[in-house]
């Protein structure tokens, strides 16, 4: 997906919610800070947002411009209407949102994750695509390193994921991430 088309579906998914602000939360988030993202990081043909203020109308995207609809026919991308409870962000995460808005969003705010916000969700998610995103971030130096690590400790987790989380960051950035247990009194 290119950043032309990114702004397409904004102003498609907020014509259809009737709404001014579209939140971008999965991979193609990237466009928002990295408009002229390398190709292997915009291979997704779907951007999955959802509206800021109308969340229960994400169904209404899905249905109109989703996968398979003739949206996705005649341009071969396709938004996927997802709600705000799809990814697990770091605390503050929508402070740091990235703005698109411009004649082609038709002044629509796109509101895109932050690159360190998406890499953890897409960490904590843990899918192979996921792991493979982080990866390239890493490889073309687009994350810090110390911001994830910090990011990771403002993610609400169980011990349990913050341990796998930790180790697939570590395994990425070859930095160790984990944490020693915290003690009981």
């Amino acid at each position: 997906m290119t950043r032309l088309q990114l702004e397409h579906i904004i102003r498609a998914a907020a014509t259809i919610a009737d709404v001014d602000e579209i939140v971008i939360i999965g991979s193609q988030a990237v466009l928002g800070q990295f408009p002229d993202a390398p190709e292997e990081l915009l291979v997704s043909r779907e951007a999955d947002v959802y509206p800021r203020s109308h969340p229960e109308r994400s169904d209404l995207i899905d249905a109109s411009i989703g996968e398979g609809s003739p949206f996705e026919h005649v341009y071969g991308y396709y938004a996927h209407g997802v709600g705000p409870e799809t990814a697990i962000l770091p605390a503050n995460w929508e402070g740091r949102l990235i703005t698109i808005a411009n004649e082609n969003t038709h002044f629509v705010r796109g509101l895109c994750l932050e690159v360190h916000d998406l890499a953890i969700s897409k960490l904590v998610a843990g899918r192979d695509k996921d792991i493979d995103f982080v990866q390239s971030l890493h490889h073309y130096s687009m994350a810090s390193p110390g911001i994830l690590q910090a990011r990771l400790e403002e993610t609400d987790l169980s011990a349990e994921l913050h341990a796998i989380v930790a180790a697939r960051l570590a395994r990425y950035t070859k930095i160790d991430y984990t944490r020693e247990p915290r003690s009981q009194k």
